[in-house]
């Protein structure tokens, strides 16, 4: 877990002094703060103009879809706060098995929760049906 880290931590301190070389390489004036504020606008706008046609497509029909892709999104972050946190602190060991295992229980208690669901939505369905034809 801790090479991940690293290694996904070299790759943003790659692209970070890159892109600060571009900016000493063009005579930039930008200081740290602004290519923050530039580069992070830039990127969300880019993956909102991405994301946001396809929620409201699935929006449409499916916000059980949307609304677990975004606590899945939060699992995910969530998860590998409490693994840096354990690595920095010492108060455990930072496993990436752990966030696996996590994740999986989230999707193991979704999967029971939307089969109750589904079942809930069909007798729904049914009594709503039989209502109808009795009337």
């Amino acid at each position: 877990m801790r090479e991940f880290v690293y290694s996904m931590i070299r790759i943003v301190t790659d692209i970070h002094s890159k892109i600060l070389s571009w900016n000493n390489g063009y005579e930039g004036t930008f200081t740290d703060k602004q290519l923050h504020f530039w580069v992070i606008g830039i990127v969300g706008m880019a993956l909102l103009l991405v994301i946001y046609p396809l929620f409201a497509l699935l929006a449409k029909h499916h916000i059980l879809v949307v609304a677990w892709l975004y606590v899945f999104t939060l699992m995910v972050v969530m998860a590998f706060a409490i693994e840096i946190g354990q690595g920095y602190t010492g108060t455990g060991v930072m496993d990436s098995e752990d966030i696996v295992s996590g994740l999986t229980g989230f999707m193991y208690l979704f999967a029971i929760f939307a089969v109750i669901k589904i079942v809930c939505s069909s007798i729904f369905k049914l009594t709503k049906s039989f209502r109808k034809r009795e009337a």
